[in-house]
């Protein structure tokens, strides 16, 4: 079990119920708003008691707070490491297929949506996590990335071989203008922080790339990258745009940014969480989320290739009627 939590309040105080879920999230998280935007039920999480029988045909999230794509990702707490999460997913399969046999199971997982989300860690809480962290001594930032690079195409790879061939990749954010990093490298009037700032972008190019040489090598188009990046930094340059009064401040935390720390019941909290960018010093808001996704339905090639998520559920609805048919 991981040590990074948010099942305490006020994670979750927009949550339907109004209570922590688990969700470093005032409300609902990425994925919940990917799958409603594609019509899917939420998943449980996969070591969720209750995730058996026909609630296994939901899919299952397999997701811990503070992984890295590298294993030394998230030494300071507890996490459930990729492969880790990889033998979980294996694991899922065997359940599928005790419930529906192995073919019926395949099936399930080949047409299932995967999301993953991985690599800012590597960077926040790995190269840059002290001026002399042992990643920071033994790479160069681009040596670095390569690294980070190479080991999550393993992983990819590892996943596609489990069956998965429908499978979005979203890059990091930018790493800089977080109020963690902000408050961390004290920034002055709100200035990203240049470091991590560099990192990401240096990082996203790179995952796309690797996508594209996958998808080419495999001969279809089985992964689906998105510019996480490009989608945030502009909430972040424009906010009022976007209705928000700040990109700097979170609206639970403490300190500079109130981005030191975790948010907790003793951390200060702003009263309307639709003003704010910012939930926590690392994650985004309900809202600013379902900008994102929303964004991300219908983007241009420039924030999500091969092909948007709507055109991706048509491209699969075609699939599937065909494979009705013979």
């Amino acid at each position: 079990m991981t040590t990074a939590r948010a099942d305490s309040p006020p994670n979750g105080i927009d949550y339907p119920h109004q209570q922590p879920t688990g969700r470093f999230s005032n409300g609902l998280n990425f994925p919940d708003l990917i799958a409603e935007a594609l019509g899917l039920e939420s998943p449980l999480p996969f070591l969720n008691p209750d995730l058996k029988g026909k609630k296994l045909l939901a899919g299952a999230n397999f997701a811990s707070a503070g992984i890295g794509v590298l294993n030394d990702t998230g030494f300071q707490v507890t996490v459930l490491k990729m492969y880790e999460q990889l033998g979980m997913f294996l694991e899922y399969k065997h359940r599928l297929a005790a419930l529906m046999g192995p073919a019926k199971a395949q099936e399930v997982v080949s047409n299932a949506v995967i999301l993953i989300t991985c690599g800012g860690n590597d960077f926040v809480n790995n190269y840059f996590l002290t001026p002399v962290a042992p990643r920071r001594e033994q790479y160069t930032l681009p040596d670095f990335c390569g690294y980070v690079m190479s080991e999550y195409k393993k992983h990819l790879l590892a996943l596609y071989g489990l069956g998965a061939r429908r499978i979005v990749v979203t890059g990091t954010g930018p790493l800089g203008c977080i109020p963690a990093e902000l408050a961390f490298y004290g920034s002055m009037n709100g200035e990203c922080a240049d470091e991590p700032q560099e990192a990401a972008k240096m990082f996203n190019p790179k995952l796309f790339d690797l996508v594209d040489e996958l998808n080419r090598d495999i001969g279809e188009d089985v992964f689906i990258s998105a510019n996480a990046f490009s989608l945030k930094m502009d909430m972040i340059e424009k906010p009022e745009q976007y209705g928000f009064k700040t990109s700097k401040v979170a609206c639970c935390g403490q300190g500079m940014y109130n981005g030191l720390g975790m948010c907790t019941e003793m951390s200060n909290l702003c009263s309307n969480r639709d003003e704010y960018v910012f939930w926590d010093p690392y994650h985004p808001t309900e809202k600013a989320l379902r900008i994102m996704v929303k964004k991300l339905m219908d983007a241009s090639t420039d924030h999500i290739r091969p092909m948007n998520l709507s055109t991706m559920m048509a491209v699969d609805a075609v699939a599937a009627a065909d494979r009705a048919i013979y």
